[in-house]
């Protein structure tokens, strides 16, 4: 495996290609082309159906709505992107006065994010501080030694995250943020439902990422429920194609909730009330 994930990959080359639209692009990643080295636009290819490459415009999209968002209506400066893989927000968005940005992810893909950004003299738009760890070990301490305040509010945000997690890994992540999250945090995250880990529409993709060593292993038909277990209320929640969420770009029709069995994506904002 690459230093840098499969999965950081083929997410910054779906960035890319959305950046260079000639007309309507959601948003622009000027770096990630270059971050999407060198296996990116392979592996989208490979993935790229089922309405990948709209999903991951679309989910950017809120998430970086979301931030700004949150910031502005709370007040929030402490800002942690969790396994952040090859995401440029730090340099890409616009932050408001006294923001920090902590940036975790493995040690690897901490060194060569940082090499390829320096050759493309970036220049992050906020305070910025990367945090080397393993999320499968115990990583707060390295958060922690990075200056992180656990007294201060906190928007947490775990993008293209928790369906690599089991069920369990994943309650235990949102029990983890909760124990370092003060009154007023918050969480920006994204999930799929169960159906569509069963769908035969997602046979292939899902396939692929078997292949790949790199399976998705966990959805919930019940966000609001999964968070609220750990503490989490949620304050939105849409599926791509939704306002807000990509209206227009998404090319299946959005179902109604209550249809069962429907495959679905979840975008969510989360407010931290405690359990």
């Amino acid at each position: 495996m690459e230093a840098v994930s499969y999965t950081a990959q083929w997410t910054a080359a779906a960035r890319a290609v959305e950046s260079e639209l000639p007309e309507g692009a959601l948003f622009t990643d000027p770096f990630a082309r270059e971050l999407a080295a060198p296996r990116g636009f392979e592996l989208l290819d490979k993935y790229g159906g089922g309405g990948l490459l709209p999903f991951i415009a679309i989910r950017t999209k809120y998430l970086d709505d979301s931030i700004q968002a949150v910031l502005r209506d709370t007040g929030i400066r402490q800002i942690v992107l969790i396994a952040a893989g090859m995401d440029t927000r730090a340099f890409r968005l616009e932050w408001p006065s006294g923001a920090m940005v902590y940036e975790v992810d493995h040690s690897a893909l901490v060194v060569e994010k940082g090499r390829r950004l320096a050759a493309l003299d970036a220049e992050p738009a906020v305070e910025r501080r990367e945090v080397r760890a393993d999320l499968a070990e115990e990583w707060l301490p390295s958060l922690h030694r990075a200056g992180f305040d656990p007294e201060r509010p906190t928007l947490w945000v775990a993008e293209g995250l928790m369906f690599f997690l089991t069920e369990d890994q994943a309650a235990r992540l949102l029990g983890t943020l909760g124990s370092v999250s003060a009154p007023g945090s918050w969480l920006a995250v994204d999930f799929v439902s169960k159906a569509l880990l069963r769908s035969p529409f997602s046979r292939t993709f899902l396939r692929g990422l078997q292949e790949d060593g790199t399976p998705w292993l966990f959805g919930t038909d019940e966000p609001e429920k999964f968070l609220a277990a750990g503490g989490w209320q949620v304050r939105d929640l849409k599926e791509p194609g939704d306002p807000g969420a990509g209206q227009g770009r998404w090319p299946y029709e959005v179902q109604p909730r209550d249809r069962r069995g429907a495959a679905r994506s979840w975008l969510v904002r989360a407010e931290f009330v405690g359990r």
